[in-house]
């Protein structure tokens, strides 16, 4: 069972929780392939690759949410036969959202826990890049927020490749209309950079209404790319987060 939206993803039949990741703008699953390495066996990494990067660089990205997490329900439903989890930093954490909602309205599916990285909460969020200053600005903000390698931005091959994708993602976030809908019950955990000024405190602890469950919020040291400079504090809080979702879930069915 093979399908291009998973092309790294390492089978592991000891876990108990698949823990899918969705990149930033941008981004593709090369963000989440060292993960595996520090969390432990019983979490399965499993990165999820979008159309029009990495391997799939010769397929159109999605420019509206709604087909986007349906075509990724239709590849990863498969994938949905043991508990799992997501998790999402900046655009990947509304894509998770959405990917979450979608699950629970057609797959009747929820993940043990929803896991949001540099993002806004939905329902507050804007998207504040003008589509026609692109080209000129976003060179300069990725260097501000240190996401992308100095010899990279000064790679004029490369940025235009990387550039269409980033401006293809920024396309995807601007369409995307927030509707009202219940909360989940499982648990959300939101993570953020205490110096990323573009997603402050206040506006992560909004994820808080849209769960009737637990609800976590994390801060770490570093910017809007905490993610890659807090990597092994941010593993550490996902793995303890996983083990006492297994833990209360062992205790349920011990109960039951």
């Amino acid at each position: 069972m093979r399908t291009p939206w998973l092309v790294k993803r390492k089978p592991n039949r000891r876990a108990s929780v698949r823990l899918f990741c969705f990149p930033y703008a941008g981004g593709g699953d090369s963000i989440f392939r060292s993960w595996q390495e520090s969390l432990s066996d019983t979490i399965e990494v499993c990165p999820v690759q979008l159309p029009g990067r990495g391997s799939r660089i010769g397929e159109t990205p999605y420019a509206e949410m709604d087909q986007l997490v349906r075509a990724a329900g239709q590849a990863l439903a498969p994938y949905l036969d043991k508990p799992f989890a997501l998790f999402g930093h900046s655009m990947g954490a509304l894509i998770a959202f959405e990917f979450a909602r979608h699950l629970r309205r057609e797959y009747n599916a929820q993940p043990v826990r929803l896991f949001v990285s540099g993002r806004c909460s939905p329902q507050t969020m804007s998207e504040p890049l003008d589509l026609e200053l692109f080209d000129c600005e976003f060179p300069e903000i990725l260097r501000r927020n240190n996401g992308t390698p100095e010899e990279a931005l000064d790679n004029p091959e490369l940025m235009e490749l990387v550039l269409p994708i980033l401006r293809a993602d920024l396309v995807l976030c601007k369409s995307y209309i927030y509707t009202v809908e219940p909360p989940f019950s499982f648990s959300i955990t939101a993570f953020g950079g205490l110096e990323d000024d573009g997603v402050p405190r206040h506006c992560l602890e909004d994820w808080r209404e849209h769960t009737t469950g637990p609800f976590v919020l994390r801060m770490f040291p570093g910017g809007h790319f905490f993610l890659n400079s807090a990597r092994l504090p941010l593993l550490e809080a996902i793995s303890k987060e996983l083990e006492q979702d297994a833990l209360q879930s062992f205790q349920e069915k011990s109960q039951s």
